[in-house]
């Protein structure tokens, strides 16, 4: 699915703000939906949903790990509960009572962990949360969404409460490119999407690397390299036949995240090809560093995960 348009032409709209929007159509439709935050509603953009439903609305302080203690309570009595804050403080800080209280039981709850990546910018260090992706997929049962765009981001969180169990949506702060308005599109948890078909090389991208990908792969036609591209927005379960078959197809992969390359997307990928169809595979993501403080495009830039970046690392693996 080539794109015509410059990536600077396409609308631009974090997908924090889709989380939100789609919260209070889901708000007008099921009475049993709850909404908690730990005091950032504006931030995460559940402040939408306080403003429609005060009263299903709960903001439970600085306080992530009772947050996701009063989310299972809510769950275990019959509610939906969506439970938000950024990633670095559900992932990291709430950890450990997301997988007693509320994975271990199987519980339905939803998890919206925004300000996701590097692309928190000015946050710094602390609060570029690389690591969430990992933390929780080693949580049995837990399924992971990382949306690409604002579109996805909403069929993603109707797709998350259509789906009875725990699910971690990930979502970022940086407006990004709006590329997956077309009729044909379609989402479905637990399958990747091929976005551009290719015979050399593989890309899988997942979140807002999707897009900065899809300009890379067309700068690599224009050198005669034919890859193909495929958005991985579920991490877990990540659609393994379509990971096997494109491998088999290319012989060659590379996996594009805004995340640590331990533990998320190119963990996930060579797992799976480890054990059906070994391949070679080069993973582009955060190499086990911090980020730093600063604009978040800068930032992307930085650390190769723009378009250029990411042309620039294939093309220099591919020649060495």
């Amino acid at each position: 699915m080539p794109i015509s348009k410059n990536i600077d032409e396409l609308p631009k709209i974090a997908t924090r703000e889709g989380y939100g929007e789609t919260l209070v159509e889901l708000g007008k439709e099921d009475e049993n939906i709850v909404v908690l935050d730990a005091d950032l509603a504006a931030a995460t953009k559940t402040g939408m949903f306080a403003k429609a439903f005060p009263e299903r609305h709960i903001n439970c302080g600085i306080a992530e790990a009772n947050m996701a203690g009063i989310a299972a309570g809510l769950a275990a009595s019959g509610k939906t509960p969506f439970m938000s804050t950024f990633a670095m403080f559900v992932a990291g800080r709430a950890y450990e009572q997301i997988r007693s209280s509320i994975g271990y039981p199987g519980l339905n709850v939803k998890i919206g962990a925004t300000h996701a990546g590097i692309s928190v910018g000015e946050d710094g260090a602390t609060h570029q949360c690389n690591e969430d992706i990992a933390l929780m997929r080693t949580i049995p049962g837990m399924m992971i969404l990382n949306p690409s765009d604002n579109i996805e981001a909403k069929a993603a969180v109707r797709a998350a409460y259509e789906y009875k169990g725990p699910v971690y949506m990930r979502f970022g702060r940086l407006a990004v490119p709006v590329f997956n308005d077309r009729e044909d599109y379609k989402f479905e948890l637990g399958k990747g999407i091929v976005l551009r078909e290719g015979k050399d090389l593989t890309i899988f991208a997942t979140g807002l690397c999707v897009v900065e990908a899809m300009y890379a792969a067309q700068k690599l036609a224009e050198d005669g390299i034919d890859a193909e591209l495929i958005n991985i927005h579920t991490i877990k379960p990540i659609d393994e036949e379509l990971v096997v078959a494109s491998a088999a197809k290319t012989n060659r992969v590379f996996t594009v995240e805004e995340h640590s390359i331990i533990g998320g997307l190119g963990s996930a990928v060579c797992e799976v090809l480890s054990e059906k169809r070994p391949t070679k595979v080069t993973r582009i993501g955060m190499n086990d560093i911090f980020g730093q403080s600063g604009p978040a495009v800068e930032l992307l830039h930085k650390y190769e995960l723009d378009a250029e970046g990411i042309y620039n690392k294939i093309k220099k693996t591919l020649n060495q």
